[in-house]
């Protein structure tokens, strides 16, 4: 049970680190570019939403690990939360802010409006957010692996982020509030390959890991 709760909380810490990352960096650098602010405090709030049951919920209803009790003992001077989880969750989030940045960049350089703009770029924003979700669940089985593991949580929480997605999407009084055009079905599929495309390095990597060692 202790080293669950280990894990957890370092997978947990790793992605809000992570996944703040994109949300400052959309914050600044479209307005130091000198570009229309990117997020507004109401998409920031949709986003804290999703993040907060998802650390305090979805990974606390993880099972562990198979092979949680073959490891050696971990060394107990160690932190919580190292250099090395920290620059993982960085690199997570600096890859979700690079694939976000590029839609939103992207779609103003193609004269396309500022609501345009925005609606593309927080929307694979929250795919993204969701990817991260599911890579953090195991660092060393893939997200297809993982998907064979019951978690109610996590379904609630997919569930209820793309249904309110959806209302801030196309309920006209939500759209305005949140400074979105309407997004056509090719629009939305970019912005779930975007998003899924930003976490891809991650599943690659255990892949690898996974091969280097067997």
């Amino acid at each position: 049970m202790g080293r669950r709760i280990y894990d957890h909380l370092q997978k947990a810490m790793t992605y809000v680190v992570a996944v703040h990352v994109p949300i400052a960096g959309m914050s600044l650098v479209p307005v130091l570019l000198g570009g229309p602010i990117a997020l507004m405090p109401v998409h920031i709030l949709f986003l804290e939403l999703v993040i907060d049951p998802a650390c305090s919920v979805v990974f606390e209803a993880e099972p562990e690990d198979a092979d949680v009790m073959s490891r050696p003992p971990r060394n107990a001077t160690a932190p919580l939360f190292g250099k090395r989880l920290l620059g993982l969750g960085l690199l997570q989030g600096a890859s979700v802010l690079l694939i976000v940045l590029a839609i939103y960049l992207s779609a103003l350089w193609g004269w396309l409006k500022a609501s345009d703009a925005t609606a593309l770029s927080f929307t694979t924003l929250v795919v993204a957010n969701l990817g991260l979700i599911f890579a953090n669940r195991s660092w060393t089985r893939t997200i297809w692996s993982t998907l064979q593991t019951p978690n109610a949580a996590l379904w609630w929480v997919i569930g209820g982020t793309t249904f309110f997605l959806g209302l801030a999407l196309y309920v006209p009084f939500l759209r305005e509030l949140f400074h979105f055009s309407t997004l056509h079905p090719d629009d939305l599929m970019l912005c779930l390959a975007a998003g899924l495309a930003s976490i891809i390095w991650f599943e690659s990597l255990k892949l690898l890991k996974k091969k280097w060692w067997a």
